[in-house]
């Protein structure tokens, strides 16, 4: 009885510790390596479906996928309209890819523009944003730039590994993160070479 309790409070413990794998990251804009990538798709032609119904991330050519990942997890929240920061909810929609960290404790993360228009402007209509709030999230977005990250929507979304989590929990197939999309070490790794920096992902 006793070891069955003390190995249900370390699961518990190790879960604790990937919770909230998002709220802590650190923007860090990290060119692309130059090096030579084979893919059957240039970055302007390929791009990323999140099927959070079927736990998959695609690397799409067109409509067509040319490689699939399974078993993904989201936000301990689920996914939907992201309310507020802090709500562990993986926001669904169009985003790109606006930076890349290569050295996150997550082993890589790509970070997403999130929130997006969608998102502000529908926050601005439920009153959990002010003009001013809003009018700084579209210009960073018509400016091509990352949105801010700080705002009560929350920010720091993106995709990432396990890093140095517990691969137990992840491989239990629960959802975990505080918002972000997460594959295991060996999923990213393989994922690495077909993202850019402005590459469009749906999350869907």
């Amino acid at each position: 009885m006793w070891m069955r309790f003390a190995k249900r409070l370390i699961f518990l413990v190790a879960l604790t510790g990937l919770v909230g794998a998002c709220a802590s990251h650190t923007v860090q804009k990290v060119t692309p390596p130059s090096v030579a990538m084979s893919r059957p798709a240039t970055p302007q032609e390929s791009w990323l479906l999140v099927d959070t119904q079927a736990n998959t991330l695609s690397v799409m050519w067109g409509d067509r996928p040319v490689e699939v990942f399974d078993r993904i997890v989201v936000g301990s929240s689920g996914v939907g309209i992201k309310q507020r920061r802090g709500d562990n909810k993986t926001p669904i929609g169009v985003f790109r890819v606006g930076w890349i960290n290569e050295r996150s404790r997550f082993r890589t993360f790509f970070g997403l523009d999130y929130p997006n228009l969608d998102h502000a402007e529908q926050a601005l209509r439920d009153n959990r944003i002010d003009w001013l709030t809003y009018q700084r999230i579209r210009a960073a977005l018509l400016d091509g730039r990352t949105p801010p990250q700080d705002t009560p929507l929350g920010g720091q979304i993106g995709i990432h590994g396990v890093g140095n989590g517990d691969p137990a929990v992840h491989a239990a197939g629960i959802n975990w993160t505080a918002g972000c999309v997460a594959l295991d070490n060996r999923q990213i790794d393989a994922l690495r070479p077909w993202v850019q920096m402005g590459m469009r992902v749906e999350i869907r």
